[in-house]
């Protein structure tokens, strides 16, 4: 356990995600306090922004500007809603969060309903979770039971009800736009924007859209508050973070730790590199992100900004690690296939760009490939990216674009010798089960 963990601190008991369990934590006590003494709405996302709080979905937006923008002299119904449709992969945080720490989102939505107005919420949560949606819907039951939910909350005059949304395990309903089209009954498409959701949301009514991680943070946020949640980070990432860290380490698993603390300290919580093996290449941020090589990857800190400027992006801290036994055109091939499954067919350059560009990765990886498909593969990606409604199309053109940057090497050695790379290093013990195993 880091001596910093908010989120996870607490979690290794055998019923942590009761609502009793909670409440002995301090749970529900930040929410209690701003209905008692009616604390202006101003006042908590003054906090919120003060907290450096950014969106832990993937975008890394800042929360209490995203606040900000619900419109407080709208006279009907605002909605507020929780992305929990975690489907990117290496991606696995929100679903523990909701599996062992359920109240904790309640409370941030119960929060941020207060702040910006809103009568009524949704959990959108991942359809090939059913037993997270499940346990929170038996939070739910328990929120309400203790007159946490509903109407004239414990008496303060406060009224918002909150449900549990079953989606279907379509990834491209992480999109918010998508997600509001799910939750109304309608096939999961992203939305033209503008309009934008707090203008024009769910039902046509002003909605705001945050990560289940994001709102678990909110009730630290206003118990600790906003400085000094801040302080744990640095500046403009405030606070600590969820890291979801698979690929070849020792342990993988969910690790919280402060914003901006070294890549290796992460690495070394997870256990480190399997089997003594070097490290190859990070995902940083989940399957979208581009691919860093170990040398930049160990020179980082784990923020928004440090990711950004290695030339990835931290996005929902999905951190893939890839150690020197991977084939490298093997990776970029699932992940392409998984975004050519994934789109949602209503963009061209989407829909017919990723499956051009898994075709082009597939016949390199069997050896069919030709000298001039790394040229075609930089042109698809670069007529998908920026060319569509939402940021799929990115997604899938990112990790193309880095693997092949970073790592064309191996590509060209496909290409010229219908086989993988082995590495030198692997070369030098006379092992040859890498390609095998590989390939």
């Amino acid at each position: 356990m880091s001596e910093h963990e908010l989120i996870l601190a607490g979690l290794d008991g055998d019923r942590t995600w009761r609502l009793q369990d909670y409440v002995a934590r301090g749970g529900y006590e930040a929410f209690r306090k701003i209905i008692k003494e009616k604390t202006p709405p101003d006042v908590i996302i003054s906090e919120i922004k003060v907290s450096g709080l950014r969106g832990r979905g993937g975008a890394g937006f800042p929360t209490g500007l995203k606040w900000s923008f619900m419109p407080r002299s709208f006279p009907g119904d605002k909605y507020l809603t929780c992305n929990s449709d975690e489907g990117e992969p290496g991606t696995f945080k929100d679903r523990d969060i909701l599996r062992y720490n359920p109240h904790t989102v309640i409370e941030g939505m119960l929060i941020g309903a207060y702040a910006m107005g809103c009568s009524r919420g949704y959990n959108y949560i991942h359809g090939e979770i059913f037993e997270i949606y499940q346990r929170f819907e038996e939070a739910l039951d328990e929120a309400r039971a203790a007159g946490l939910l509903g109407q004239n909350i414990l008496g303060s005059g406060f009224s918002f009800e909150l449900f549990a949304h079953h989606g279907y395990g379509a990834y491209i309903c992480g999109e918010e736009t998508a997600l509001i089209e799910s939750v109304e009954g309608k096939k999961g498409q992203p939305r033209f924007k503008p309009p934008f959701p707090a203008s024009y949301g769910l039902y046509g009514k002003p909605t705001t859209v945050n990560n289940t991680e994001t709102f678990a943070s909110v009730p630290f946020i206003m118990s600790m508050g906003g400085e000094a949640f801040l302080n744990l980070g640095k500046p403009n990432n405030g606070g600590t973070k969820l890291f979801s860290v698979s690929g070849h380490v020792h342990k993988p698993g969910n690790y919280e730790l402060r914003l901006g603390s070294p890549f290796s300290e992460l690495l070394e919580m997870a256990g480190g590199m399997r089997a003594g093996r070097k490290l190859k290449a990070v995902i940083p941020g989940g399957s979208s992100a581009p691919v860093v090589p170990a040398d930049i990857m160990m020179d980082c800190t784990m923020d928004f900004d440090s990711i950004a400027k290695a030339g990835s992006m931290l996005g929902s801290g999905a951190v893939i690690v890839m150690d020197e036994t991977t084939c490298m055109v093997k990776a970029l091939e699932r992940l392409a296939w998984f975004y050519h499954e994934e789109s949602c067919g209503q963009c061209t350059p989407c829909r017919e760009g990723t499956g051009w560009m898994y075709r082009v990765i597939h016949r390199i990886e069997v050896g069919d490939g030709r000298p001039e498909d790394l040229d075609l593969l930089l042109s698809v990606a670069g007529n998908i990216a920026g060319r569509t409604v939402c940021a799929l199309g990115d997604a899938a053109a990112g990790p193309v674009q880095s693997f092949v940057k970073h790592f064309a090497y191996e590509f060209e050695y496909h290409i010229e010798n219908k086989r993988c790379l082995v590495p030198p290093a692997m070369q030098d013990t006379g092992s040859q089960i890498y390609v095998s195993q590989s390939c």
